[in-house]
């Protein structure tokens, strides 16, 4: 592996697409062929991974059962890994994936209550191991995110926006546990912030990150 892998992580209505929005217009210019952007469930360039998305995501099936879930998860993961995100690292592209690992970690061991240990070993077993060098994590109290959700997303809610708000306390736990065990990986920027502010935290930090490859 050559390139560099970055992944953004966060609770529902953390505000990760109007953040990637706006660090994807300053990034662009910047690295222009050599990024790649992508995210999960699904992936840029992969039909397999983006068929298991509709299913695993779809509202009309409240009835899937949690590790059903997350073995689709794992499944789209590993299509999106084989088919995007080595060859791009291969060829010395700098890959940001919106949501990796650590989203099954905290939504079905967490969240689902699969338990993150389980759900680490099942993702370990489908990534072969591959982890981001970095990853941004916007850190939000769940009862704003659930607010978020219900007053600006009502067009687009999936199967996990609908949960309950104790669903999303465990998330944010989750997320909370990773981030302790692995804080040389996690950059933490706190989400409860105005969005122009959590958008400047995050450049910052994207610029550290990637000092080598901006120059």
């Amino acid at each position: 592996m050559t390139g560099k892998f970055i992944s953004i992580e966060g609770p529902d209505g953390a505000g990760k697409t109007s953040v990637l929005k706006a660090i994807l217009a300053e990034l662009r210019p910047l690295l222009g062929e050599r990024l790649l952007v992508t995210r999960e469930p699904g992936g840029t360039g992969s039909v397999v991974a983006e068929a298991i998305r509709d299913l695993v995501l779809d509202p009309n099936l409240p009835t899937m059962d949690a590790w059903t879930e997350a073995l689709l998860y794992a499944a789209s993961r590993r299509q999106h890994i084989v088919e995007t995100i080595e060859p791009a690292l291969a060829d010395d592209k700098v890959v940001l994936s919106d949501r990796y690992v650590d989203s099954s970690i905290a939504y079905q061991g967490g969240g689902r209550e699969l338990g993150v240990e389980q759900i680490a070993k099942l993702n370990t077993f489908a990534t072969h191991g591959l982890a981001p060098q970095a990853t941004i994590y916007l850190d939000l109290d769940p009862k704003i995110g659930l607010e978020r959700i219900q007053t600006q997303r009502s067009d687009e809610v999936n199967r996990l926006d609908v949960e309950a708000l104790a669903f999303h306390q465990r998330v944010t736990q989750a997320y909370h546990e990773l981030i302790e065990r692995n804080p040389e990986r996690f950059w933490v920027i706190d989400a409860n912030q105005p969005l122009d502010q959590v958008i400047e935290q995050t450049s910052a930090s994207m610029h550290q990150i990637l000092h080598d490859e901006l120059g």
